[in-house]
């Protein structure tokens, strides 16, 4: 038996305590799930003002609980600090047999990219965070970052699958050419394959995103090959930096099929946004096609 081990914690990025707990708990949880692991027990990490309403810090640490408790996990402890700008997270301990894990370096040519969540809860959390919309308006998105990436997890160790990493703050960009770099590979990606949040378009449109997505695209936007119909905007949102994204998986196309039949059995949308291909070992490791 090997040890998993995972931290991962930030500042609220919804209106709602309590939510915010779940999301935050959520988003510490993936990285195990990512590796094909089970998680067995949690530490809270909180940072909280001295004088501000404990009843806020409460609501957050039950958001968190009820998460992990979702989760089949534990809550064993944890570490609180006085700080002006809250912060609430995990750190998480899984467990998983020695050979069973599943990496993120090793992608195969001809490899199916499937991803379980759409894109763009960060720029929908910049805007709600500078007024430009309400939680309401992104429900959808909301519900998304509190869901777990436990069954899309299960699913990919029933069907088997040759690399993993869960979509967070490098946004699908980053995360795909971490893979992609990790593996001596190359990958192209269909724009349109890619799932978006319906309230986002509109967002982007009117050049809300955090600064987040924008170093996540000056960073690793030297490794793609645009095709030049694709806009600014476009650009920003496949590197939006994502909170609690989905699972990013790569896997034989023999098996891709069945990876979705079982996803969407257990209740988890999977979608095919491209294909991994050998390295012609040129700048470019992504073409981003449309």
């Amino acid at each position: 038996m090997a040890i998993v081990q995972t931290v991962d914690f930030f500042p609220p990025v919804v209106d709602d305590p309590f939510d915010f707990g779940a999301i935050a708990a959520a988003n510490a949880l993936s990285d195990v799930y990512a590796m094909g692991a089970k998680p067995i027990t949690a530490l809270n990490l909180a940072a909280f003002p001295k004088d501000a309403d404990h009843n806020i810090l409460k609501s957050i640490l039950q958001g968190g609980f009820e998460k992990v408790k979702e989760a089949g996990t534990v809550i064993i402890g944890g570490h609180t600090i006085d700080d002006q700008e809250p912060k609430y997270g995990l750190s998480v301990t899984g467990i998983i047999k020695p050979g069973e894990e599943v990496c993120n370096s090793s992608a195969k040519p001809e490899d199916i990219i499937i991803i379980t969540k759409p894109i763009g809860t960060g720029i929908a959390t910049t805007a709600l965070r500078d007024g430009k919309t309400d939680a309401n308006s992104i429900k959808s998105v909301i519900d998304s970052m509190k869901t777990l990436n436990d069954r899309a997890s299960e699913v990919m160790l029933k069907v088997g699958v040759n690399s993993c990493t869960d979509i967070t703050g490098y946004g699908l960009l980053g995360h795909l050419i971490e893979v992609l770099k990790a593996s001596g590979v190359s990958g192209v990606v269909d724009w349109n394959s890619v799932p978006i949040f319906s309230e986002v378009n509109k967002l982007i449109a009117q050049r809300i995103y955090p600064g987040g997505t924008e170093r996540n695209l000056e960073w690793f936007g030297g490794n793609v090959d645009w095709n030049k119909e694709i806009q600014a905007e476009e650009k920003l949102l496949f590197a939006d930096a994502q909170t609690s994204g989905g699972l990013l998986m790569t896997l034989p196309e023999n098996r891709t099929k069945k990876l979705l039949d079982e996803l969407k059995i257990s209740g988890v949308e999977g979608w095919i946004v491209g294909r991994v291909e050998e390295r012609n070992f040129n700048t470019k490791i992504l073409k981003v096609d449309k």
